[in-house]
């Protein structure tokens, strides 16, 4: 029992990329320049968007750079974010980071595209992975027929990766993110629930083995903390319910405690409230009970007098916040949920790949005067992380 022996993972959903050229641009101006100050092993969980992907694969030189790319800056890949399926640094994301959903072809395709791509990629000997979209976000339009439709495609494309394992030796699995306030979100309510009712299908279709083979979680520690799960006990359902966790993202969220009498950290939150992502707002009121927010909101923050959402113990905001930060001036982070996470991963009998994801850079309140470059932060969130997992190992 330990942690997976391939490099950390970064996630490069934090710098823009619409073209292959600035996907490669990002990764040379960046990347390497992480991969030097870290000056240890580190992979790139690339996000290539739905026309870099078409590029990629209506052009194999293109397809060679990129690998010529990693190879020169002495990075590897073996997961790939396919969550967000266009831009996602246009000036407002939100909800739409969850189409297509998983009742789409579109979605279906793309994921296939995204895997025939990283077989490419793939380190010789390594297992593969890609992360994708809780099925669809509830905010969502959609249809009465939508689980049966996503768990159609989700069986289509695990036998699909069978056939790509089986033809080309490459071994690549899918990894369903649950995130708050979507269709997957919480992992006892619905998370476990649905899998179970994927694997009622596929059994019925003589397809069980290869779905639990293929088909698995993204384990995201920020996202399970918002929903104030206790993580150790959300590992041990996912493991117990035979689902496999195939890919783990170590981030924190935003934690706001007795947020009607903390003037400080309401200020600070305030800060936090920006129109580019999805903020989903947790509260835990004073009787154990969880009540949400779509979106953090000035409105909620500033609210006066004070409604119950805002009397609430505590609030946990969706917004990916720094490995390294146990707080944020007047805020608390959740990382004593991602120590707790990743001690419960660590004794998992294989090793999930494993990723920071911190995206939220480019929009983040500016805090860390000592480290201003968008490099030096990312390697700190890099070296924090190496000097977790060395606790646990």
């Amino acid at each position: 029992m330990s942690f997976s022996s391939l490099p950390l993972s970064y996630c490069t959903n934090v710098h823009p990329g619409t073209t292959v050229e600035e996907i490669i641009s990002g990764l040379s101006e960046h990347a390497s320049e992480v991969r030097r100050q870290l000056d240890a092993p580190m992979a790139a969980g690339l996000w290539l968007c739905r026309s870099v992907v078409s590029e990629l694969l209506s052009d194999q030189a293109a397809l060679e750079r990129l690998a010529q790319t990693l190879w020169q800056h002495d990075l590897c890949c073996y997961t790939l974010n396919a969550f967000p399926y266009g831009d996602f640094h246009s000036e407002r994301v939100k909800e739409q980071v969850y189409l297509p959903d998983w009742a789409s072809t579109e979605r279906l395709n793309y994921t296939k595209d995204c895997a025939r791509i990283l077989a490419e990629l793939l380190p010789e000997g390594s297992e593969g992975s890609i992360s994708t979209v809780p099925l669809g976000g509830r905010m969502n339009p959609t249809t009465a027929d939508f689980q049966a439709i996503c768990f159609h495609n989700l069986i289509v494309l695990a036998k699909w990766l069978k056939e790509l394992h089986e033809s080309t030796g490459r071994l690549i699995r899918l990894a369903i993110e649950p995130e708050p306030l979507c269709e997957m979100s919480s992992i006892p309510d619905d998370t476990v629930p649905l899998f179970r009712s994927l694997f009622e299908m596929a059994e019925a279709l003589g397809d069980l083995p290869t779905v639990q083979e293929y088909i698995g979680l993204c384990f995201d520690v920020c996202h399970q903390a918002v929903v104030f799960e206790d993580v150790t006990t959300s590992v041990n359902q996912v493991v117990s319910s035979d689902i496999r966790i195939n890919k783990v993202h170590i981030t924190n969220a935003v934690e706001l405690q007795s947020p009607s009498k903390n003037t400080a950290g309401r200020e600070a939150l305030i800060n936090y409230v920006e129109p580019r992502y999805l903020h989903q707002t947790y509260a835990k009121m004073s009787d154990g009970s969880i009540v949400n927010r779509l979106d953090l909101s000035a409105d909620d923050i500033c609210r006066d007098p004070a409604d119950s959402f805002l009397q609430a113990d505590v609030w946990r905001v969706h917004f990916h916040v720094p490995v390294f930060a146990d707080e944020l001036g007047p805020l608390k982070t959740t990382r004593p949920d991602l120590k707790a996470a990743l001690q419960a991963i660590m004794e998992l009998e294989y090793a999930p790949h494993l990723e920071v994801e911190t995206y939220t850079w480019p929009v983040m309140p500016e805090r860390d005067t000592d480290a201003p470059s968008l490099s030096s932060q990312i390697t700190r969130e890099l070296k924090s992380a190496y000097d977790l997992l060395r606790e646990y190992s």
